[in-house]
């Protein structure tokens, strides 16, 4: 297609969960002659340095360090809507002196959309999880406005956005229903996927690079199985059920084991590992996924895309979130068994795994999804949306 250079802007939040989904996109939009902006926590400068674009420090008030969220819903929504109004500002003294062609913005930052729409710009979400669907509100956000504060916290959403000057002033609409959104989900993770507006949502499935800065991974000599155990980022204060891997597969014969216990457990709160298992803090996590041979995930969104784009069978082992949800879709397209944290003991792991992985449907649904998912476009479908967007 005929291209212009424009100047993209993307803003984000200082999650890496929310910014790792994004990344190979922008890349992408910096290799095709773009001038490409993105807005985060200073945390986030040197993975989105490494892509080329323009990094623009902003301070965030997230507890992202610690991962401290409130388990209230509405506390934790509360959370983001005070850090949109704190972050606002800092993002009007950069772009309201060079504001961009068009906005991108991760599903949380709310002050992207202020810009776009007070400056009159092209605004393209880019979603790292599920969408709304046709209903949505009436089957879940109603639930969850009539929580406790629900109603004060809607009165200072519309009050900053009025304030804001922002052209979508109803908090539900402004927070759930984008003009335009690039899924970097597969469809198949998508609840109601029919009742989705494919007018405005186009899923593309995850978007991803070669990720060699991370690291590599070689498959050791001899070992017949792999195993990879992670729980992401956020959810890693898991001593108890790193034992229980521990327990459950070590001197089990034929797998080797990669277990990843992330920045809050002492490798030395494991006990005696066996040498069938080799123990990190963070690992190269789709380098791995290319090789193994089955996958304990806590099925955040990034992790379930990857299962699937690998074609990897998984043990879901939900913490948090969106997680549980995750699980049972995992279950349902006949890729995952589903064990609750309480339930996974050593002899149902050991179980659990040795059945997902002599289970012949579980792979022929593991290879037909890591097919379809691939078809979805990934990275270049999103760079190709955006520039229409330019349009």
């Amino acid at each position: 297609m005929s291209r212009r250079r424009a100047h993209i802007a993307m803003v984000g939040i200082p999650a890496i969960s929310h910014t790792l989904p994004s990344l190979e996109i922008i890349r992408e939009l910096v290799a095709r002659g773009h001038r490409v902006t993105y807005a985060n926590g200073a945390r986030m400068a040197d993975v989105i340095e490494r892509t080329g674009a323009e990094f623009v420090p902003f301070e965030s008030t997230l507890p992202v360090t610690d991962n401290d969220w409130p388990e209230d819903p509405i506390g934790a929504m509360t959370l983001f809507l005070d850090d949109a109004v704190h972050v606002l500002p800092q993002l009007r003294a950069v772009y309201d002196r060079d504001p961009a062609d068009a906005y991108l913005y991760d599903i949380g930052a709310y002050p992207a959309r202020v810009l776009a729409e007070t400056q009159g710009r092209p605004l393209v979400q880019l979603s790292p999880t599920i969408v709304a669907w046709e209903g949505y509100h009436d089957e879940f956000g109603a639930q969850l406005m009539s929580l406790p504060g629900a109603d004060a916290y809607q009165e200072k959403f519309a009050d900053w956005l009025t304030e804001s000057g922002a052209t979508t002033t109803d908090p539900n609409a402004f927070s759930g229903l984008p003009p335009r959104c690039v899924a970097l989900i597969p469809r198949a993770m998508q609840p109601n996927a029919d009742r989705v507006d494919t007018e405005v949502v186009t899923f593309v499935g995850p978007c991803l690079g070669d990720r060699a800065d991370q690291g590599g991974w070689e498959r050791p000599a001899g070992a017949e199985n792999v195993l990879l155990v992670s729980l992401g980022s956020a959810y890693t204060r898991q001593a108890a059920f790193y034992r229980e891997c521990v327990a459950a597969f070590g001197e089990l014969p034929g797998w080797h084991v990669v277990l990843q216990i992330g920045s809050y457990v002492d490798q030395g709160e494991l006990g005696e590992v066996p040498a069938n298992i080799e123990v990190h803090n963070w690992v190269p996590q789709l380098a791995i996924l290319e090789r193994a041979d089955a996958f304990i995930t806590h099925a955040g969104m990034g992790g379930s895309n990857e299962g699937l784009y690998t074609g990897c069978p998984m043990i879901a082992v939900p913490q948090g979130a969106e997680q549980a949800m995750n699980a049972d879709r995992l279950v349902e397209l006949g890729v995952a068994r589903r064990l609750d944290t309480a339930d996974a003991t050593a002899g149902a792991l050991r179980t659990a795994l040795l059945e997902l992985t002599a289970d012949p449907e579980v792979a022929r649904a593991s290879a037909r999804l890591r097919a379809e998912v691939r078809a979805e476009g990934g990275t270049g479908r999103a760079a190709d949306l955006i520039e229409d967007a330019l349009r």
